[in-house]
């Protein structure tokens, strides 16, 4: 069973910052591309990145929604079986429970077919 824990979420003002991880099993640092997705209230659940995980020797593929492009930016740290979500620039549309999720490959994402999920955190953007 894999098991991803992310940390992270709090309230932060309009134009701060907030880093979330996620920290995952050994199996799934092993075979799966990771990410993350959020649902605000009232709206489904989007994509918002992902990146690849195997390929350890080499730069990871990485995956942005558009909404957040420029602003977020995904990275890893194998030792730790760990991914991250550095967020910047935020505004209150980035309200939401935000999810680590973790998929056969990174092309799964964008279409939702996600294996596993993390428990959510919650991050709030308000002044």
């Amino acid at each position: 069973q894999v098991q991803l824990v992310e940390r992270g979420g709090g309230l932060v003002q309009p134009g701060g910052s907030l880093r979330l991880s996620c920290a995952a099993s050994v199996d799934a640092a092993a075979t799966y591309a990771m990410g993350w997705f959020r649902q605000a209230p009232g709206k489904e659940r989007e994509f918002v990145a992902a990146i690849t995980w195997r390929d350890t020797w080499t730069t990871p593929n990485i995956e942005y929604a558009d909404s957040v492009k420029g602003r977020f930016t995904a990275s890893r740290e194998n030792a730790k079986s760990t991914v991250y979500l550095q967020m910047n620039s935020l505004n209150p549309e980035d309200t939401a429970v935000y999810y680590c999720a973790a998929a056969s490959a990174l092309a799964r994402f964008r279409g939702g077919q996600i294996d596993y999920w993390g428990q959510g955190t919650q991050v709030t953007v308000s002044s």
